[in-house]
């Protein structure tokens, strides 16, 4: 078996947390959060999803800048841009917590040589607030769907990250907490992880022997 040199992560649902209690019951187009804006915009869910829709989806594929999915999104809600963006800061704030003990077990990992990269998928106005560079800085290679044009599960993007980490895909774990993520990863026979909890990562990382 090849030696493991670099474990990739994802953000939401592994590096970053949803702080609600019942968050698993909640579906992935992290509804909390959308809530959140609609509510105090004082505007229905569907009203809201209708006036993100296009640019929400185009930002998360970085078809679109971020200068324009903030200047279309925040005509459509009738707000300055300025506002908009404090928005969605308070509520990826609100719903979302940093994995603090994952983010302790990686200092661990570093000091072993372990190189730890990022593959997520990020529209504009969550990659700032979930990925703080202070805390992010310490990843060797970060792929962000909305910086590089390209979406999970597209095989493309995995490639993408294999290729800025000069690595055989056999050198290195990827973590994700969908199953659907984890398929095309496998498949270019990359180690494979899907998080549940950290218990049950640090266990399965023990079995490769990651500890």
């Amino acid at each position: 078996m090849a030696k493991i040199k670099a474990i990739i992560f994802d953000v939401c649902g592994v590096l970053a947390l949803d702080k609600r209690k019942d968050a698993a019951k909640y579906n992935r187009r992290v509804l909390g959060v959308h809530e959140y804006v609609a509510k105090k915009l004082k505007i229905s869910l569907d009203q809201y999803f209708d006036s993100i829709d296009t640019d929400y989806t185009k930002s998360m594929a970085g078809e679109i800048s971020e200068e324009k999915v903030v200047k279309e999104i925040a005509a459509n809600f009738k707000i300055t841009p300025k506002k908009l963006k404090k928005l969605y800061l308070g509520a990826y704030e609100s719903h979302f917590k940093q994995n603090e003990q994952l983010f302790k077990e990686l200092s661990k990992l570093e000091k072993q040589g372990y190189i730890l990269a990022v593959l997520s998928d990020q529209w504009h106005l969550s990659e700032d607030p979930l990925m703080p560079k202070k805390l992010y800085k310490r990843f060797g290679v970060l792929i962000v769907s909305c910086d590089v044009g390209l979406r999970k599960p597209d095989p493309k993007i995995y490639k993408l990250v294999l290729k800025k980490l000069k690595l055989k895909p056999s050198q290195t774990v990827f973590v994700d907490n969908q199953e659907w993520n984890l398929k095309p990863a496998r498949k270019l026979g990359m180690k494979a992880i899907q998080f549940k909890n950290n218990k049950q990562l640090f266990q399965d990382l023990k079995e490769l022997g990651i500890e």
